[in-house]
């Protein structure tokens, strides 16, 4: 098999990707990152020193950041579903919402997140606080964008929905969505009615205990 992935089934990052692998059926060998499988943390060090995740293998070339990697297979393992547009105005599009996926969503969220993972006397109140208010904006912002649209960037799922997905999945759990943003409640939960981010959650549910603010009972 051509394809390996290094990855853990509760990351977001990760789970991006594989929302790409599982869209398109793209076969892969799965390397799960984890204290019970030592080996699989020496080869992704050795493979990127900066041991951040995931990392995929292609014939022993190795690509990093998931949305590289997510356009990388749209190169080199195309399948019948496109996650980048052929029309590079289309394309641009797609990019600037993955953008806002990563750096208006993941990144607040993850200020939260890791914070939660501090002791208490090195914890960032006001940090915390402004990551809060920045999802806040994001919620608002993407709630006028997906009052006419089905997908992040349109009509077609992309490889900014891949983004969407899991970052809006977390996010609510962090910072939780309001109902005023009605249209990206609806968003999020046809994210989750899609087979291959469906399949992601299911597979992330064993890891569930790990996250540092509590699971809710939902999704």
């Amino acid at each position: 098999m051509s394809l390996t992935l290094y990855a853990h089934p509760f990351s977001s990052y990760c789970q991006k990707v594989l929302i790409a692998l599982y869209e398109n059926a793209t076969p892969f060998e799965y390397r799960t990152l984890g204290p019970d499988a030592p080996d699989h943390m020496r080869e992704l060090t050795e493979l990127w020193p900066m041991k951040k995740f995931p990392v995929l293998v292609d014939d022993g070339r190795a690509v990093i950041e998931a949305s590289i990697i997510v356009e990388y297979l749209g190169l080199r393992h195309p399948g019948p579903v496109r996650l980048l547009p052929d029309d590079p105005r289309a394309a641009l599009d797609v990019r600037f919402m993955d953008r806002f996926f990563d750096n208006y969503v993941s990144t607040p969220l993850q200020k939260i997140v890791s914070d939660a993972l501090c002791d208490a006397s090195e914890r960032d109140a006001r940090g915390v606080d402004n990551a809060r208010a920045m999802l806040e904006t994001s919620y608002a912002w993407l709630d006028r964008v997906m009052a006419a649209r089905e997908w992040a960037a349109g009509d077609a799922f992309s490889l900014a929905d891949c983004a969407a997905a899991p970052f809006l999945f977390y996010a609510d759990w962090t910072h939780r969505i309001d109902t005023r943003f009605a249209n990206v409640i609806a968003y999020r939960k046809r994210l989750l009615a899609r087979p291959s981010f469906a399949r992601a959650v299911d597979e992330a549910r064993p890891y569930r205990g790990l996250f540092p603010l509590g699971a809710p009972e939902r999704d």
